[in-house]
């Protein structure tokens, strides 16, 4: 039987991420960014020039030029950075499946954990297809990587034990040798990724919430 205190405290996180992103109506897929007063931009959600810049192996994978480099992202909200960047095509695809694009393309803050196309692909097809026909437990999955309300770098993730995420349980953040460990079944390959609402990490696994 599901916990009732844990699924009042999940609803609580939801409403507040609601809140925060100020999201409502359906989505349009095929305009790929929401017309609303909440999307984000680069003239009205400021990056901090003090954030360290990307870094790690799986940096290398983001292109040089053009939207989906770090400077492109940099000018975009988080869901239309994703959907530019072709090594997060699949998350993008995800985002859109869930329908979370008006709100990931929201005022925010996020601090984002995002799984790179290899990740997707790591994740048995039977499993991922059947994800992908449940919007709710997809939208449960999705959230699982997305902490509202902060952007916090790479170097405050490795000061902290955990994050609360918009799923309503949290991450466990592991320091190994330098290298952020999430939850025990992802390492951010490339950290500290801007956009114009969010801080980005592109991890090398989908996060999984468990019951535990």
């Amino acid at each position: 039987m599901p916990n009732p205190a844990r699924i009042t405290r999940k609803a609580a996180l939801m409403a507040a991420f609601v809140i925060v992103t100020s999201s409502c109506g359906d989505e349009n897929p095929s305009a790929g960014a929401p017309t609303d007063t909440t999307e984000a931009s680069s003239s009205d959600v400021s990056t901090d020039d003090t954030m360290p810049e990307p870094s790690g192996p799986l940096c290398s994978s983001v292109p040089t030029t053009g939207d989906g480099s770090f400077e492109g992202m940099a000018d975009d909200p988080a869901a239309v950075a994703a959907s530019n960047n072709p090594t997060l095509s699949n998350l993008a695809a995800a985002v859109e499946e869930a329908g979370l694009i008006d709100t990931l393309n929201g005022t925010g803050p996020f601090t984002i954990f995002a799984p790179v196309d290899e990740a997707f692909a790591a994740v048995p097809k039977a499993d991922l297809d059947a994800l992908l026909a449940d919007q709710d437990a997809l939208k449960d999955v999705l959230t699982f990587h997305v902490v509202a309300g902060e952007r916090l770098s790479s170097d405050e993730l490795l000061e902290r034990d955990s994050v609360e995420t918009v799923q309503g349980t949290t991450l466990s953040l592991v320091d190994e040798a330098g290298k952020l460990r999430v939850n025990g079944q992802a390492t951010v390959g490339c950290a500290d990724v801007h956009t114009a609402n969010a801080t980005v990490h592109i991890i090398d696994a989908v996060l999984m919430p468990t019951d535990g």
